[in-house]
């Protein structure tokens, strides 16, 4: 079973209210939920929150939501206790002591709530990976300029020979001796990621037990803290851009893709 699950927190340094905001007629975490429905390797779509607020809302237009609690430090702790609570081995943000779940082989897909636009296809690309080896996946996509190359902003992965990661940074890996750094995309296969995660249960409740490590501080990527004990990620190919929410302005800018 592939279970997607919506982190959606209501308080957001940049942008409180995110998952609530109206673009053209309809919340941002309803395009979302309704995007992931669309999906068809999901068993089913469920939205994790830390606000009644998003809760009601979500499940005034029908959608699945529970409460989780208002301190985790990243959508995948979150993620874990949702589907802790799917699986009927928690009880929301009550403080439970949860176990470890009765289907190891079950993967969770962790999709942004703050893409209103995320393709169907993309989620089903990233679930066609899971076959039961897999601990953890997710998506890239190549790097076809310079300004991209060098936006810090942006996750460069490296990968090895079975399309599983090696590292990601925040700077350009790697570096291209003797070539202009404004020319390295046309002479070396870049990728930066994209897209989502994928956890397999039991790795998802591992994986929520380490703490932040080295690399993880130093680059603030969650991804490393996983690499750094030990723990595959699988990467996939993908053609699918990523349109994220993070700002106001950037309201304005994922307007054209309404249709």
């Amino acid at each position: 079973m592939i279970i997607g699950i919506i982190p959606a927190r209501y308080g957001s340094t940049r942008y409180p209210g995110k998952p609530l905001i109206d673009i053209k007629g309809k919340t941002m975490i309803q395009r979302v939920y309704e995007q992931a429905t669309k999906a068809t390797c999901l068993s089913e779509v469920i939205v994790a929150t830390d606000d009644v607020r998003i809760l009601e809302h979500v499940e005034s237009f029908g959608g699945k939501a529970v409460m989780t609690h208002p301190d985790h430090p990243s959508g995948t702790d979150r993620c874990w206790e949702a589907y802790l609570n799917v699986r009927g081995k928690g009880q929301g943000a009550e403080g439970n002591t949860y176990h470890t779940p009765t289907m190891p082989n079950d993967y969770i897909i962790n999709i942004q709530g703050d893409e209103p636009f995320v393709a169907p296809e993309q989620i089903d690309e990233l679930g066609a990976m899971l076959d039961g080896s897999v601990e953890l996946a997710s998506q890239m996509i190549p790097v076809t300029d310079a300004e991209l190359l060098f936006d810090i902003g942006e996750a460069k992965v490296i990968i090895n020979e079975h399309f599983e990661a090696i590292y990601f940074s925040r700077q350009v890996i790697p570096y291209l001796k003797g070539v202009d750094p404004q020319e390295w995309h046309k002479h070396h296969t870049y990728y930066r990621q994209v897209g989502m995660y994928a956890y397999r249960a039991d790795i998802l409740e591992k994986i929520t037990r380490l703490p932040v490590s080295p690399l993880e501080k130093a680059e603030s990527l969650e991804q490393l803290r996983w690499l750094q004990n030990g723990f595959k990620i699988k990467m996939g190919l993908t053609t699918y851009e990523s349109h994220c929410i993070d700002t106001p302005e950037d309201v304005e800018k994922i307007l054209p893709f309404i249709q």
